[in-house]
């Protein structure tokens, strides 16, 4: 059950250039695993399947280097430093209770396309994509979750072309993020290949999928749905 919930996940988030952490996060949550076991796996996992989207969405030609070059510069090392950040379990448990709640909020929103769209400046891309990078490192997830709303709502792309840099912004940044674990100390749990082989196939056919199709509105819905009660979950039995 568990792998087909992270198949789900990967082709549901890589069909609109997202990896799939606040997905990973809840489910992993809702069988037990503790925030400490969950934020590296959800890593590995954001990895491969940012890769398979960026490709797929490259290909499609919506990737805008000259707005994601400035996003990611300053996100790499504030991924890594927020993934080598120590955090106290409960403190730990109430944050990415905080980014399932997010998340939830996001996917329940019904997505339009921006109008009047205009790409910032660098000094703001620079400032945003640090900030960004240090809440994903910090909270185990890939950032585009954060990243993809931030765009939409300062209408900085269409959004086809904000998939496309969501995507190669969580693989750089779900990296960093996990060398930074790596410096503080982790193991990776047994059969972690069979998440990881799961999410690569999914993720793959999800983000052939966006590349042509982006209404996944019903989809998203009944995502939202199990992002809150693992939300709730880790807010208030949190101890």
């Amino acid at each position: 059950m568990l792998l087909v919930l992270i198949g789900g996940i990967a082709f549901l988030y890589a069909s609109v250039g997202h990896a799939g952490a606040s997905g990973y996060i809840a489910v992993l949550s809702l069988v037990g695993w503790t925030p400490a076991q969950v934020r590296p796996v959800v890593l590995l996992l954001n990895i491969l399947v940012a890769a398979v989207a960026t490709l797929k969405f490259y290909r499609a030609g919506h990737f805008r280097p000259r707005l994601f070059l400035p996003l990611a510069a300053l996100s790499v090392p504030a991924a890594a430093l927020g993934g080598y950040m120590p955090i106290p379990t409960l403190w730990l448990s109430r944050f990415i209770g905080a980014v399932l709640l997010f998340s939830a909020i996001w996917l329940s929103m019904a997505k339009r396309e921006p109008e009047g769209v205009a790409p910032p400046g660098n000094k703001s891309a620079l400032t945003a994509g640090g900030f960004i990078g240090f809440l994903s490192g910090l909270s185990g997830t890939g950032g585009g979750i954060f990243l993809s709303p931030f765009m939409l709502y300062f209408r900085w792309a269409k959004l086809k072309e904000i998939s496309a840099i969501a995507a190669p912004y969580i693989l750089l940044n779900s990296a960093a993020g996990l060398v930074g674990m790596n410096f503080s100390g982790f193991t990776p749990p047994s059969g972690w290949w069979l998440y990881a082989g799961t999410a690569v196939l999914c993720g793959t056919a999800g983000a052939g999928y966006g590349t042509r199709v982006l209404n996944v509105r019903v989809i998203q819905v009944l995502l939202a749905s199990v992002l809150s009660i693992a939300a709730a979950k880790l807010l208030l039995l949190a101890h």
